[in-house]
């Protein structure tokens, strides 16, 4: 049986999957698993990587080595996408209101993991391979590694759950810049280590930093200078088909230049996007809006590849043991770097408490330094960071969502960040609808009806028989019309004054459907009635609109009263 299933897979090997079939699979299975994965109350993107190592290089192998070099420029091309939208979220009253609290936690949450690393790999890795540079070398290179945060998963399970508030602010802030710290961390441990071990590819301490500059300033200032052109673009523009393929291509166009000049990609993609996002907000939330549509498969394809590129067969004890180093020494480091932080800064009591389990992922950008590793230090070294990254990565991103949703859920932000689109397709008819309409008699007169309408702000009014049942709707304009064009010398009752119901829902009813129904028939209002067209409430299109809008506001104080220090 063994054989045989080797013998298939051998088959599926040797006629090369086409890449179409590939993404296909990855996508259609990521799906899948991200589904499966929510029904268990685990986030979606677990689901996502678990598909990808079973149809990766630790699973069948179905997309192998090759066909993940060969989607390389998808994964730089859905980083860039992230990039982008995690600095949409950056405001500039979000900047001058948290901007102290986040560089002080940033320093942190960065540096202590890096010394705690740096350490213990150096002692422990003394004892595994022998006293010397070595352990040292690759200590320092993990330690900066460590300091990394993954922005993309972080902020993937901000998105799937909703959340508004400080500690989501302070977790947005700090992933955006955190990459320029890693960067920087990085530089000067590649240096060190050269040095330590007599490798040319180290250069020099001052190369080092002018480098690790050029890569953080240059990308600053080509996602700054792209990020006005795109900004400028949007404010002429108001076709969506446009504003999605002017804010694609200038992100595609970012990511290329920064590849082609040798700069920080993620931040400048990052800068990009902060600088649209506040050069004219209102103008630009449809432009963030599209391109988080469009990206939404996007997300899927590359938590999969980071899944397939994962190879777990390649562990040996002393490896093993310097993974285990490395989780526990990078998890709290982040947990006392962030806590230190977060007290010094005086942050609010949520980004205290919950901040230090909000920030374990990893992936893109470790991914990325440890094949940065394997260029500068060929050989054990090269080894030994590619193994440790590739085994750690996989665990922190099945705890690191967890965590993160853990730490959200107790903060009280989640389902704060609500907006009108998920009300409507999550509310139905009775949460919305007006539960005690006022109600014309059919047999009432019309000075009965006129001191009806003198007690109400209603436009539509439901005329209803002795046992509640819906027979018209009288209309301010109805009436109106009525006055005008006919002699009311006579007895006029709320039954000659009604019009044909159009239209009805039940208190079932979603939102969604029930502006589908408004649109359709062009009404602005709605009677909600039971199986026996009885009227159980009553919904018009301005009363809905400003119960909308004041559910979001609701939610906006709710996530404002969490910002406070006790």
């Amino acid at each position: 049986m063994f054989e045989l299933s080797t013998h298939i897979l051998d088959k599926v090997s040797f006629f090369h999957l086409n890449m179409l079939l590939l993404l296909g699979l990855a996508l259609f299975g990521g799906t899948i698993g991200g589904r499966l994965f929510e029904k268990l109350r685990i986030p979606q993107v677990v689901g996502y990587i678990s598909i990808g190592i079973l149809i990766g290089q630790s699973g069948f192998n179905l997309i192998d080595g090759d066909t993940i070099k060969v989607l390389e420029p998808f994964n730089y091309f859905a980083l860039g996408l992230i990039g982008f939208i995690i600095g949409g979220e950056l405001k500039k009253e979000v900047f001058l209101k948290y901007g102290k609290r986040f560089m002080c936690i940033l320093l942190y949450e960065g540096i202590v993991p890096f010394l705690l690393v740096t350490l213990f790999i150096g002692i422990v890795g003394s004892f595994l391979f022998g006293a010397g540079p070595f352990p040292w070398a690759l200590g320092l290179l993990l330690g900066a590694i460590a300091s990394a945060t993954d922005p993309a998963t972080t902020s993937s399970v901000l998105r799937e759950y909703k959340t508004r508030g400080p500690l989501t602010s302070t977790i947005l802030g700090i992933v955006v810049l955190d990459d320029g710290l890693a960067l920087l961390l990085f530089a000067v441990a590649c240096s060190i280590a050269g040095i330590l071990i007599g490798h040319g590819g180290g250069g020099g301490f001052l190369e080092a930093i002018l480098h690790s500059f050029y890569e953080i300033a240059g990308a600053v200032v080509l996602g700054l200078l792209l990020g006005m052109v795109l900004s400028m673009i949007l404010k002429r523009r108001a076709e969506k088909e446009r504003i999605l393929a002017f804010s694609l291509g200038m992100v595609l166009l970012v990511i290329g230049l920064s590849l082609a000049i040798g700069v920080s990609m993620l931040l400048a993609v990052m800068t990009l996007g902060i600088v649209v996002v506040n050069s004219s907000p209102r103008k630009t939330k449809e432009a963030f809006s599209m391109v988080g549509g469009f990206a939404a498969p996007i997300y899927v394809l590359f938590f999969v590849l980071i899944g397939a590129r994962l190879q777990l067969g390649h562990m040996v004890l002393p490896t093993l043991f310097l993974v285990i180093i490395y989780l526990l020494c990078g998890l709290i480091g982040k947990m006392i770097g962030s806590y230190v932080g977060a007290r010094l800064s005086k942050a609010p009591t949520t980004v205290l408490k919950y901040l230090p389990f909000s920030l374990f992922s990893q992936a893109g950008v470790a991914i990325g330094l440890s094949i940065l590793v394997a260029q500068r230090f060929p050989g054990d070294i090269a080894n030994t960071v590619v193994i440790v990254i590739t085994t750690t990565t996989f665990v922190t991103q099945i705890l690191g969502p967890l965590f993160t949703e853990f730490a959200l859920k107790r903060s009280g932000e989640v389902g704060l960040n609500i907006t009108e689109e998920d009300i409507i397709q999550k509310t139905k008819a009775k949460d919305a609808m007006d539960k005690n309409p006022p109600l014309i008699y059919e047999n009432i007169q019309l000075e009965d009806i006129l001191k009806i309408f003198s007690e109400s702000d209603n436009l539509y009014y439901p005329v209803v028989n002795k046992n509640k049942k819906l027979c018209g709707i009288i209309t301010i304009e109805g009436i109106r019309q009525t006055f005008l064009e006919t002699d009311i010398g006579g007895l006029i009752l709320a039954y000659d004054l009604m019009e044909p119901v159009i239209a009805t829902a039940s208190t079932q009813t979603f939102l969604s459907e029930v502006k589908e129904i408004l649109n359709r028939h062009n009404i602005e209002y709605l009677p909600i009635v039971d199986e026996n067209k009885k009227i159980e409430g009553f919904i018009e299109t301005k009363n809905l609109n400003k119960w909308i809008s004041t559910k979001i506001i609701g939610l906006q104080k709710q996530a404002d009263s969490l910002d406070v220090i006790r």
